[in-house]
């Protein structure tokens, strides 16, 4: 598996916060921001647009960093992804992630 897969599934090398911070794109930082804020509902400004991934060192928004209970499980479970728990395919917190993002699911399969 890609270390760039998050504990979900996602592919961080997709993900606007990892493509803004690798690129210092600036421009991207702010169309992310503002894009998140509304979806979220939440304050969410083009400063805080920054990761090098779920499962990388170093930075992270503040929501995959702290806030995602995906990734706290993961850690607290000592797993490598979410494709290493036994109880993934009746997991609540990932099946949030799945049903939006089929691909999510099939790289924690791979």
């Amino acid at each position: 598996m890609k270390h760039m897969i998050a504990y979900c599934g996602l592919d961080c090398e997709t993900c606007d916060a990892y493509l803004a911070t690798l690129h210092d794109d600036q421009a991207l930082r702010e169309k992310t921001a503002t894009l998140w804020a509304s979806l979220n509902h939440a304050p969410i400004l083009p400063e805080h647009i920054n990761c090098q991934g779920c499962r990388a060192d170093g930075v992270k928004t503040v929501f995959c960093d702290s806030l995602c209970g995906i990734r706290q499980c993961a850690l607290k479970k000592g797993m490598a992804t979410c494709g290493d728990c036994p109880d993934m395919e009746t997991c609540k917190l990932v099946e949030a992630i799945h049903a939006h993002h089929a691909e999510a699911i099939q790289n924690l399969r791979e």
